[in-house]
């Protein structure tokens, strides 16, 4: 059975209270890479720092499941905006978990506690007098009889010098500006794609300038203490330069907080107005004592993360909200911002579906922890910073395989070894360790290195702090070599002694600052030293852990026996990379199709494994009982292959990716044949063309199609380019194609001359295997019957 979750954390007096949170995820889509380096890994860092410390620190976070986007694509998946919610929540928390996020509460901005909050600020703003009503014109599109939404509306840019065709209208994507959809040039409703017009429609407003007051004094002085990332200043700037206007906080939709008002009855909020206050909501389902944390300001530091498009809601609007009911609120301290993560050429997009997502990490097979230590190493946190495959290989097999993972298995397994080699897993006793000069000099780097690591992250510096931990890395492996441990074993065993020792805790003091970085690395490092993560890791100064960071030799006692040694990391190879780059290349819409292409495919060749070739149309079963004749009886000269026209190619009604063709290959009436083909022939190239059909295969149901023979094609490798096997021109309808010169000699090589072309090469092998190329490009005609090998030179490899 299952132990029952612990008790909510509630701020302690005395100690240093910590509440983090980071950008609520969108609902609408998988996170991809960006998004998770941006918000919920960058928090998960800190979070894990903070508890590694002995800080009494909780974690919040959850999906933002209200607004336009979530409408959009719930017309687009042809569901409810529920049931888009209900299905995106589970995929964030799935992906989240793979990637070792550990919330303290992950939880959704549709619970019943964001109604019951954002109405209870809503009444008061409306108290306090900072909400006024104003008729404003919005985007109406007569077709769908609605107002339009942001987000319901794409248009050009305004923006001078930007000009992108398909800017929302909530903001552009291309430059970041925020807009209003009526700015847009040559507006459409993303609905039905029709031009909307301007109409009149009453909204609730919050007053900004009139809050600015409380506001510029709130950023002036909490920028200064909360060491505010520079960014984050400069974004917040950006808006007081231009001047605070009047912000709209109503919405003509259905699907969010319902305005707690008569006229707006039918009206709900902004989702940036309710969106931040997600993060008081969801402390609510954490713990029925959320204001202890959220009215606490003396007692609780709030830090925040994101990206830099989010800044300027969490430093004006969401203040301005808080500010503006009047009470003691626990307002945002410190705020880290990344910029953006690129993706090999192009910007990472969730809504154009570019680049690596949450779900495809997992598929790589690539550990999470070095998907963690790769997207942190690179954390974009001054500027862009950019993802390529192969810079993820040399960050893993440079720095994590030959530098951390290399130090880590020397050592561990050079003390597990048997007595005469090693230390039989038990450490060795090490007396006057300080005075070996060079575990001495050690001593002193690490412990500059650890307060370096320690400054960074008091002040989220999240990168230096894990380059920091990695340079004692680096340093103990240097200090290995200069000691030659190995020598000194039977050299010099009291010195060998103290070398190990100080080594193995060295090993202990990376777990330790590596483990908010890579946790399960950390975990496994433990597991190795035959230690516990529950009880034993932990740097705080009250148990005089930091401290030991000047005497490494004292992490781990004499006499405790560790674990069995296991390398840490593995090799990213080349032709793996290579596969990754053509895998993950093109949007995520293009590599769906590819899927179910091959799904496909590999249910055609289901089908058709065991597939025997007949002697001709009207084969006769033999009399008498008699076996078929034996596979090894199979030749090239079998293959009844002809030359067709293809008078009627349409898509299959129940399968995306296949055609029906009607092909002329000189019978009576022509052949029914179901292709594989959508994605790579456009439906106007299969019309009234000579193909070249292999006809006396068995027939096959495909999708409840009987498909009666098989058009050939050529692919590539790897099927991302697919061609028809064409004859010449002049070559006749139903005119068959023989071959001359093959052989049934397995693994033989044939260089074979038609009579219709030139460029073909085949060969039968006994086993049934077709290996055949056309234009020098392997091709297959019948997946499970007929197999493709490399044909290079006229060679069968």
């Amino acid at each position: 059975m299952a132990s029952p979750p612990p008790p909510p954390k509630l701020p302690i007096p005395g100690r240093r209270n910590i509440l983090i949170t980071s950008a609520l995820p969108y609902v609408n889509n998988v996170p991809h890479l960006g998004n998770i380096i941006g918000c919920v890994l960058s928090a998960d860092v800190f979070a894990r720092y903070c508890r590694l410390r002995g800080y009494n620190a909780i974690y919040i976070c959850g999906t933002d499941e209200y607004g336009t986007a979530t409408e959009t694509k719930a017309l687009e998946e042809k569901c409810s905006p529920k049931e888009i919610c209900d299905k995106y929540h589970v995929i964030h928390d799935e992906v989240y978990k793979w990637f070792d996020i550990k919330f303290d509460k992950f939880g959704r901005t549709s619970a019943p506690e964001q109604t019951e909050v954002c109405q209870a600020i809503f009444h008061k703003l409306m108290e306090n007098k900072w909400l006024t009503e104003n008729t404003m014109q919005q985007l109406y599109c007569d077709t769908c009889e609605r107002f339009l939404a942001d987000r319901l509306v794409e248009g050009k840019c305004p923006t001078e010098g930007c000009n992108y065709e398909a800017a929302r209208g909530d903001q552009c994507e291309n430059c970041s500006k925020l807009l209003n959809p009526t700015e847009l040039i040559d507006p459409k409703c993303k609905v039905c794609k029709n031009a909307p017009r301007i109409r009149d429609t009453d909204h609730l407003f919050l007053e900004l300038p009139l809050l600015s007051d409380k506001l510029v004094n709130y950023i002036n002085n909490t920028s200064v203490a909360g060491m505010w990332s520079q960014n984050a200043i400069q974004a917040t700037n950006a808006w007081l330069k231009e001047g605070l206007k009047q912000r709209c906080i109503t919405r003509d939709l259905k699907w969010g907080v319902p305005v707690p008002h008569e006229k707006y009855k039918d009206k709900v909020f902004y989702v940036w107005f309710d969106a931040p206050i997600g993060y008081i909501s969801i402390t609510a389902s954490y713990t029925p004592d959320w204001e202890k944390w959220w009215k606490d300001p003396d007692n609780v530091e709030l830090f925040q993360f994101m990206g830099k498009d989010n800044v300027p809601f969490h430093t004006v609007m969401f203040p301005s909200t808080l500010l503006g009911t009047g009470e003691n609120w626990t307002m945002m301290k410190t705020i880290s911002v990344t910029e953006y993560l690129n993706y090999e050429a192009g910007k990472f997009s969730k809504s154009h579906g570019i680049g690596v997502f949450g779900n495809d990490a997992k598929t790589t097979n690539i550990p999470s922890e070095v998907w963690r230590y790769y997207l942190l190493m690179n954390r974009p946190e001054v500027s862009d910073t950019l993802f390529t495959w192969a810079d993820l290989q040399a960050k893993l097999n440079s720095e994590l395989l030959n530098n951390l993972g290399n130090f880590i298995n020397r050592v561990l397994s050079f003390v597990a070894k048997p007595a005469g080699g090693g230390y039989d897993s038990i450490i060795p006793d090490a007396p006057n360790a300080e005075s070996h000069p060079l575990t001495n000099a050690l001593a002193e780097k690490t412990n500059k290195w650890v307060e370096q690591y320690l400054e960074a992250m008091e002040k989220v510096k999240l990168k230096q702090g894990l380059k920091s931990a990695m340079a004692i890395s680096s340093d103990g492996n240097a200090y290995l070599q200069e000691s030659q441990f190995w020598r000194l074993y039977k050299e010099d065993p009291a010195t060998c002694a103290i070398v190990m020792k100080t080594s193995v805790g060295v090993v202990y003091l990376l777990a330790c600052l590596l483990e908010p970085f890579m946790p399960s690395f950390s975990r496994e490092v433990l597991h190795q030293l035959n230690m516990s993560p529950d009880e034993d890791l932990s740097f705080c100064d009250d148990k005089g852990e930091t401290a030991k960071a000047k005497r490494p030799w004292d992490f781990v006692s004499a006499g405790h026996k560790i674990g069995k040694p296991v390398p840490l990391f593995k090799e990213l190879k080349d032709e793996q990379v290579e596969a990754f780059r053509i895998k993950f290349a093109g949007s995520q819409a293009e590599r769906i199709l590819k899927e179910q292409a091959d799904a496909e495919a590999k249910k055609v060749a289901e089908k058709l494994k065991g597939t025997k070739l007949s002697e001709g149309s009207s084969k006769k079963k033999q009399s008498g009982g008699s076996k078929s004749k034996t596979a090894e009886e199979v030749s090239v000269a079998k293959l009844d292959i002809r030359v067709g026209l293809i008078r009627k190619a349409e898509k299959h009604p129940d399968a995306d990716s296949l055609y029906i063709e009607e092909i002329d290959v000189g019978e009576e009436a022509p052949r029914t044949v179901v292709s594989g083909l959508v994605k790579f022939i456009p439906l106007e190239e299969m019309q009234n063309r000579k193909v070249c059909v292999l006809c006396n295969l068995k027939p096959v149901a495909m999708r409840g199609i009987k498909s009666h023979a098989m058009v050939l094609a050529a692919s590539n490798e790897d099927h991302t380019k697919v061609e028809l096997v064409e004859p010449p021109e002049s070559a006749a309808v139903g005119e068959r194609v023989t071959f001359a010169g093959f052989s049934g000699e397995p693994e033989a090589s044939l260089n074979a001359k038609s009579k219709t072309w030139e460029k073909l090469s085949a060969d039968l092998h006994s086993n049934g295997e077709l290996v055949a190329c056309y234009k020098d490009v392997p091709f297959t005609t019948s997946a499970g019957v007929c197999k493709v090998k490399t044909i290079a030179n006229g060679e069968i490899r």
